[in-house]
């Protein structure tokens, strides 16, 4: 779904989405399929873009996706939520991190280093 689609999509769709998203990325990553997870990565960042253009509470309730039992949604939410809950999204990665679960432990160590590096600054 392009971006100008999303601004009629209703919030509940959109979280919907994002965590369906994220369940076709961990099956693109498990396969290998790197397009498939590449065009989702670009769908989960155009929903995160979108509840951030309607406001700093839409995109805030991912946090709540913190506990899902799939990693790629806890990634996927803390990394869009770090800038609006930075401790609870990093404990979130640093979870992931530490269980090992793959094939998202790398993805939320690297995050973690960028952070603490300063190369990625939350928005």
């Amino acid at each position: 779904m392009k971006p100008a689609q999303l601004r009629n999509v209703p919030l509940r769709k959109l979280y919907e989405r994002f965590i369906s998203a994220a369940f076709d990325q961990h099956k693109s990553l498990v396969t290998g399929d790197h397009a498939g997870y590449n065009r989702l990565f670009e769908e989960v960042n155009d929903i995160k873009q979108e509840l951030k253009r309607r406001g700093e509470d839409e995109r805030r309730a991912l946090a709540s996706l913190f506990d899902h039992p799939k990693a790629q949604v806890r990634l996927n939410a803390a990394i869009a939520t770090l800038a609006l809950e930075p401790e609870a999204a990093r404990q979130a990665l640093q979870l992931i991190s530490d269980r090992n679960e793959y094939p998202q432990a790398p993805y939320a160590r690297d995050m973690l280093w960028a952070l603490d590096k300063g190369t990625y600054k939350p928005s």
